[in-house]
């Protein structure tokens, strides 16, 4: 079931040789249940170490991330990644090559019997348009079948938040606006909650409810996407 995700004056400090570096600043946003987020900016603004602090990959130096009723992050608790419920897409696919793509969807799903894998593996093949594609190997999809197979694996589970991080520069611009609306429709049909992170405006309209544009680690935005 998706959830409310709110951030609440996240700071995230890199230590380095010289001392702590600020990556991201007193950063607070609400995205309500069921609706998809957009963090907007350039390259070193800070929007991926944001997807990092909601996933559990870096530690807050303060403020607090929340995810329904549950604190997964503060300056004093920090949930393991493992146990978040969140699902992540990134830019680079990350399939298994060795595994076909009913695997892949699968492979998250060890704690369900046999039955149950196979028919939520069905599920989520039809939903992502690729039930014919099952015994097929990542190697003999296309960069678009991928990416809808890695989406798919990541809804597997049923996360509560689903993390997007430019999943779709690695593709061409025909297949990036046209996966970027598929993905958008998939995320709406099943209600979930998600954050995209791109520098791609167009992206952003086209596939947000809410959209936040970042500036140097801090949000300078953050509202209902223009229709």
């Amino acid at each position: 079931m998706s959830e409310r995700l709110e951030l609440d004056k996240v700071c995230v400090v890199y230590e380095g040789a010289r001392g702590g570096h600020s990556a991201v600043e007193d950063f607070s946003l609400t995205l309500a249940a069921g609706r998809i987020g957009c963090l907007l900016g350039p390259s070193g603004c800070g929007k991926t170490t944001v997807l990092r602090a909601i996933a559990g990959f870096e530690p807050l130096r303060s403020g607090t991330v929340r995810l329904g009723e549950t604190v997964l992050s503060s300056s004093t608790v920090h949930l393991q990644p493992e146990r978040r419920r969140v699902g992540l897409m990134f830019q680079e696919y990350a399939l298994f090559p060795h595994l076909s793509a009913g695997e892949n969807v699968a492979f998250g799903l060890r704690r369900l019997t046999a039955s149950a894998r196979r028919a939520r593996v069905e599920e989520l093949l039809k939903l992502v348009d690729l039930a014919e594609a099952a015994d097929r190997y990542p190697h003999e999809l296309s960069g678009g079948q991928q990416q809808r197979i890695a989406l798919a694996r990541a809804l597997a589970p049923q996360p509560a938040l689903m993390l997007l991080d430019e999943p779709f520069s690695n593709l061409d611009a025909a297949t990036r606006e046209r996966l970027t609306l598929e993905v958008r429709d998939i995320l709406r049909r099943t209600g979930q909650t998600a954050i995209l992170v791109t520098h791609n405006q167009a992206e952003a309209r086209a596939m947000a409810d809410d959209i936040g544009v970042m500036h140097n680690g801090r949000l300078v935005r953050w509202g209902a996407a223009e229709g």
